[in-house]
């Protein structure tokens, strides 16, 4: 896969590019990731990239020509699974499941507004969705871009270590994940769960689907509102009969 990112500041992706799961996904040939500076697209002296709006107002909006021109520039290839995606607030919330969306394309093009936001004809004309990572303002697409990134890095096939790391990350699966334990089994008096160190693999991966079940009920009951698989089903009945015993 590639990722393409249009950033007025390419700076900031230089440790994401070279640490951890990307660094390794890119290294194993998996994905390559760039950024590209609309300002290397600008066509006046000063460099410009950012103007007034028209009608007034406060602050300064980035010009649609540099950015049109930088994502033109690295969609040039014919003929393959792209998606341009422009990250902004008014966009769609970004999830797991847009996430695994994402890692089917060949390649995926993020652009990062900055200042007051961008001149609306690149939402209009030039990408194909907007996605927006939460309901609160950041300085500009940057950050963004990076978690759109690594959460879709994390769902192409070979990125991760373990098979199945990807499948039992929280919200993969719509659920939380249980709570995970490792050495010393004893710390402080905290002891890890018996169960985990039964060695019996079928009551821990029934502890394990409980034990996400009930945080998700009391973190995200929300997750919960959707057709429950049977195995959901039978665990949580389990669970409100010991809710009754107790």
């Amino acid at each position: 896969m590639n990722i393409d990112i249009i950033s007025l500041f390419p700076e900031f992706f230089d440790a994401f590019f070279t640490h951890s799961i990307i660094k390794r996904a890119i290294e194993a040939e998996r994905l390559t990731m760039k950024v590209t500076n609309p300002r290397d697209f600008s066509h006046n002296k000063h460099n410009q990239v950012d103007d007034t709006p028209y009608g007034g107002g406060a602050g300064m909006l980035m010009m649609a020509p540099p950015i049109f021109e930088a994502v033109e520039s690295v969609t040039q290839e014919p003929n393959i699974n792209r998606r341009v995606i422009f990250l902004g607030p008014a966009g769609e919330r970004f999830t797991q499941e847009k996430a695994r969306q994402l890692a089917t394309y060949d390649q995926i093009v993020l652009v990062c507004g900055h200042y007051e936001g961008v001149d609306y004809r690149v939402e209009e004309h030039l990408v194909d969705e907007t996605i927006s990572i939460g309901d609160f303002v950041l300085t500009g697409g940057e950050l963004p871009a990076m978690v759109v990134s690594d959460a879709v890095a994390r769902m192409i096939p070979g990125v991760l270590g373990a098979a199945t790391g990807a499948v039992e990350d929280s919200f993969y699966r719509p659920v939380l994940e249980c709570p995970q334990y490792t050495k010393p089994p004893e710390f402080r008096g905290m002891e890890v769960p018996a169960i985990l160190r039964s060695g019996h693999h079928a009551n821990i991966a029934k502890w394990r689907l409980q034990e996400s079940l009930k945080r998700t009920q009391r973190l995200r009951p929300d997750l919960l509102d959707r057709e429950l698989t049977k195995e959901e089903r039978k665990a949580l009945k389990e669970i409100a009969k010991e809710a009754v015993i107790l």
